[in-house]
């Protein structure tokens, strides 16, 4: 991709657009099938094991090797609903490409190329894959349209549930719709898939809040089960001086900015500092290059071995020319006359002893204060919890991460479960998309097997 630079060159916005055009060329026709012809098809085989949804990926390349595009795109979106944004944004070299038989003779099966390369082909062909089933005369609201509700919805649909998502957004999809960069994950992409759940009888209300919009008790009520999938909210406070003046972003808001047009072009030669070392950090350091910003920084109190972000996402921001200064510590945003960002006080650190989390505790070296010039900060210091929701339906949490049975999903209110990450945290699951997908499907399997053995019982005790 051609990544447009300040340097002796003035940016358009049209130069932006082509910045965020997604950064992995598609494999042509030939690729693909020369790729596939290299898979064994083992037959025990450890990619599928490692694959949080269990996709069969033996069956799905050697459809693509006999020209079965649909039916390759079947066996991907049957195991993971949100099969084609995970094409894009899985960690597969940690996951099945991590896996594959041939890291040890030679370069593993590009299994995420081919995954994008059968879904591209259902999307650009206008594919509707799946069917609803027959009516159960049961209905169940799901609160979230993200990866995890969206999974859980298509596959009681599939059952022949009544499914109704409260969604709080414009669109549905959650972070696959705003919280991915669009050079990652396009937005059509994560809004076929929701299409593919729309049609099968799936009614999405928009633009509604559940608690504001809609009475929490209404949803209790009205369905025979719910299912909790709101994800998590905002980045939060660093508790520092000056945070609140123009110039300081939410990464979160600041990645989603990127994805709904047009693009903000006052970054254009900017000095730009992003505060954290997650996967959402280095999207927010990404874009700021992508936005035309002439100095892109990330700051961590920490070391590069303790950073969470994905190994291939770190390798990614240092290729675009992101500078990382660890071991850095934040102290007050300073800013000008009109109460703008100007500048970002910091302190060294060093590390001690572990902390609870059994990461080394980041430790103020005495007398270590600096000064960056800057012009806007980002901050990427994790993200907060809707306490207040899960409160109101009367759930049991930890510091707003819910407590399900974990092979149910099923909260302390039995006819509320929960997945995705809204129960990510206290060893809960990953906060990956796969996983919330993989969740979603578990937790709409286990809500069909509650109905089935309550019908059971009532013809027994008719």
């Amino acid at each position: 991709m051609h990544l447009n630079r300040v340097k002796n060159k003035k940016i358009s916005l049209d130069d932006l657009r082509v910045n965020f055009s997604e950064i992995e060329p598609a494999l042509t026709q030939k690729e693909a099938m020369d790729e596939a012809n290299r898979c064994l098809y083992c037959y025990d085989a450890p990619c599928i094991k490692a694959c949080p949804t269990d996709i069969n990926i033996p069956s799905f390349i050697k459809k693509i090797a006999s020209g079965n595009l649909k039916g390759s795109a079947k066996v991907i979106m049957e195991a993971n609903p949100v099969g084609a944004s995970c094409a894009r944004v899985c960690p597969t070299e940690e996951l099945c490409e991590g896996a594959c038989v041939l890291n040890d003779a030679s370069l593993p099966i590009m299994i995420g190329n081919l995954q994008r390369h059968a879904t591209n082909w259902a999307i650009q062909n206008n594919q509707q894959l799946f069917k609803a089933g027959d009516a159960k005369g049961k209905s169940v609201a799901i609160i979230g349209g993200g990866p995890a509700g969206l999974s859980a919805a298509r596959e009681l649909a599939r059952i022949g549930y009544e499914v109704t998502i409260y969604e709080a957004k414009e669109k549905a999809g959650g972070l696959d719709t705003y919280g991915i960069v669009s050079f990652r994950l396009p937005q059509e992409v994560s809004l076929w898939e929701v299409e593919q759940v729309e049609n099968l009888g799936v009614t999405i209300h928009t633009n509604t809040m559940v608690g504001r919009d809609v009475k929490v008790e209404e949803i209790l009520t009205n369905y025979d089960a719910v299912i909790l999938a709101i994800g998590m909210s905002k980045v939060p406070m660093l508790g520092i001086e000056g945070e609140e003046a123009e110039g300081v972003y939410d990464a979160i808001d600041f990645v989603e900015n990127t994805k709904t047009p047009p693009l903000d072009h006052q970054f254009i030669g900017k000095k730009i500092v992003i505060i954290g070392a997650g996967n959402t950090a280095i999207d927010a350091a990404t874009c700021s290059v992508r936005l035309g910003a002439g100095d892109v920084k990330m700051v961590y109190r920490r070391t590069e071995a303790e950073m969470t972000a994905y190994e291939f996402e770190y390798e990614f921001a240092k290729q675009d020319g992101v500078e990382f200064r660890w071991l850095t510590q934040p102290t007050k945003i300073v800013t000008d006359e009109h109460g703008k960002v100007k500048a970002l006080e910091c302190v060294r650190m060093e590390l001690g002893e572990p902390d609870e989390s059994g990461r080394r505790r980041p430790v103020e070296v005495p007398d270590s204060e600096f000064t960056m010039e800057v012009d806007a900060v980002i901050k990427a210091i994790g993200q907060s919890r809707y306490v207040s929701l899960i409160e109101e339906l009367g759930l049991d949490h930890n510091r707003g991460i819910v407590k399900i049975n974990q092979e149910t999903h099923e909260t302390s209110n039995p006819k509320v479960y929960a997945a995705g990450d809204v129960i990510f945290g206290d060893g809960q699951g990953d906060a990956m998309v796969v996983t919330a997908a993989q969740q979603g499907k578990l937790t709409a399997h286990a809500i069909h097997q509650k109905f089935i053995s309550a019908d059971h019982m009532a013809v027994e005790n008719a």
